[in-house]
Parts: C-alpha cells; structure tokens; sequence
C-alpha cells in the first residue's frame, strides 16, 4: 500500500524527482471539473455552428463573417485545450514532455492567431463605421482571406522558431517530473509581449474607440435631423439606431476579450515561469472568452440565431440549403 507521502506525489514510483499534487477538497475538484467540462462542451459545440454557418451558407460569405469564422476557428480549438486544464485538476502533468511542449505551441499559435483576427476585426469596423463609403473597395473577400492566411501562418511561424530549442530537448526546465514548463530566451519574449499583446491590444482600443465616437455622432446628427425635420410638419421618419447600436455591440465582444486577455498578458509581462497548474485559472478565464463569443453572436446576430435553428433541426442536409436567406 502506498503511503501518505507517496499518495501526494504525482509520480509514486519516483520519489526523489516527482513534484507534488495540488492539494484541493474533493468536493471543490468535481466542482472544477464540472464547469471546465461545460465550458469546453459549449465551446465545441458553439463555434463549431459558427463554422458551419459561414462555411455553409453563400449569402454569409462576406468580409466580416471571415474573420468571425477565424476567430471561431481559434475558440474552437481552444475548446479542447480546456481539456488539459481538467487533466491539471490536481496540479501534475502526466502527458509526458514532448506533450507539453506540442500543448503549448498549439496554445501559442491560437492564442496569437485570435488576437490577430481581433486587430482585423477592429479595422474592417472601423472601416464599415468610420468611412462607409470607401468600404467594398477597400475591405474584399480577397484581402480578408490574405490577412487571414498571414495572421496564421505567421503565428506559427513565430512560436516554432521560439519554441524550437524546448523541442530540441523536452522538459529541461522542469525542476521535477510531473511540471509542465516551457521558457525562451529574452528577446524572443520581448517580441512576443510587443507584436502578439501591447501592440495589438493598443489598436484594437484605440479604433473601438474611434468606432464609437463615430457612431455616437452620427446617431446625435441624425436625431438632430429629424427632430428638425418634425417641427417643420415634414414626413415623420424613424430614426435609425443601426450605428449606436453596432458600437455597443462591438464595446460588449472588445470588453469582454480584454477581460480575458489582461490577466494572461500580466503573467507574461512580468514572467513568472510557473508550473501550469498554478497558473490555469487565469489561462481559464482567457479560454472563457471563446465561449462568450458565439454566446454573443446568438445575442446580438439574427442570422446566426436562424443558422443554429437550421443545424439543429437538420434542414442544413437538404439540397441547396447553402442557398437560404438567413439576413
């Protein structure tokens, strides 16, 4: 029978080079357990719907639903990412250390890829918003998948050359079996925080910013407009909120991806090189982001709404389903 101090280790059979367990209630690792599993349930099967619909359906084929369809490409990886984080429950990493660094990498490549695919989601609104009238020139299908083709494959391309010395010799860093820790060198860490966080995250509220001052505007002009337009007698006409309203919703996606983001870009600002278990709520709450997304699109998106409705009842099967209004 195994002992007190042998049960508390992540790896019995070596007792002289095995980290110990997270010590956790029960009761509180089930309860962990259970709200990863959902998360990363609903994280699947969300955006999985979101690259179907856009995949599926032409009239979805637009500039904007490619990035969405990026982004929902990284969540829905991310998704299954969520799984390592179960498997970390009790703080030991018990996939060997070649795993860790492939986990790692994968995670990387994503969560660079979908900060990408936010920048270019800041622009193409800032250009929808901020000048409309240059907008199908400026912003094409063609452009959008180019952009989007470069923000993947130079993201992998980054974290392998960075990553390729913990490759060359796995699990080096480890201080004992059963850590999971991967480490490059200081420039190549100083790249990653100024290109892949501050950089991008600057942009991306800076133009949110502009979007909604814009939008704020036009919205105050137009109400202006019409109440002017009222007191002369003149044909009552509704105002449109299509404006103010596209800058709240795109305030709740950027709010909420920041949110998520902060705290991983604090951990590797000032780099604490930790195990992965002590670190895993705050790579959570950055995961918790994927699965906001598509519970955003279903709230502020009608076509994404009559999207899941046809997946589920099954009539996305039918001949010429890719034909269906959904606007």
């Amino acid at each position: 029978m195994q002992t007190i101090e042998e049960e508390e280790l992540c790896f019995p059979q070596l007792l002289n080079s095995s980290c110990r367990k997270t010590k956790q209630l029960p009761s509180v690792s089930t309860l962990v357990c259970i709200i990863l599993s959902t998360i990363s349930v609903l994280t699947v099967t969300l955006n999985l719907m979101v690259i179907i619909s856009i995949s599926h359906l032409k009239q979805l084929h637009t500039s904007t639903n490619l990035l969405l369809l990026s982004l929902a490409v990284s969540d829905f990886f991310v998704g299954f990412l969520v799984v390592f984080q179960i498997l970390l429950i009790d703080g030991c990493w018990y996939l060997g250390d070649l795993m860790c660094v492939l986990y790692n990498i994968v995670d990387y490549v994503i969560t660079s890829a979908s900060v990408e695919t936010m920048v270019l989601i800041s622009v193409d609104c800032y250009v929808a918003i901020c000048n409309p009238l240059h907008y199908l020139t400026k912003v094409t299908p063609k452009r959008v998948r180019i952009g989007v083709a470069l923000c993947w494959m130079f993201s992998f391309l980054f974290v392998f050359i960075v990553m390729k010395e913990n490759l060359k010799q796995p699990g080096r860093h480890n201080a004992c079996s059963g850590e999971c820790v991967v480490v490059f060198d200081e420039v190549a860490g100083l790249v990653d925080i100024l290109f892949f966080f501050i950089s991008p995250v600057s942009v991306i509220v800076v133009l949110y910013v502009r979007v909604f001052v814009v939008a704020v505007s036009q919205t105050r002009a137009m109400r202006s407009h019409v109440a002017a337009a009222t007191l002369r007698g003149l044909v009552r006409v509704t105002v449109k909120r299509s404006e103010l309203k596209s800058a709240r919703t795109l305030g709740v996606i950027i709010v909420a991806f920041l949110i998520g983001l902060c705290p991983y870009l604090f951990l590797t600002i000032t780099g604490q090189e930790t195990i992965v278990s002590a670190s895993s709520a705050v790579y959570v709450l950055f995961y918790f982001n994927s699965c906001l997304n598509p519970m955003m699109y279903l709230l502020f998106y009608p076509w994404f709404r009559k999207c899941v409705k046809l997946i589920v009842s099954l009539q996305i099967l039918k001949r010429d389903s890719c034909e269906v209004n959904v606007a």
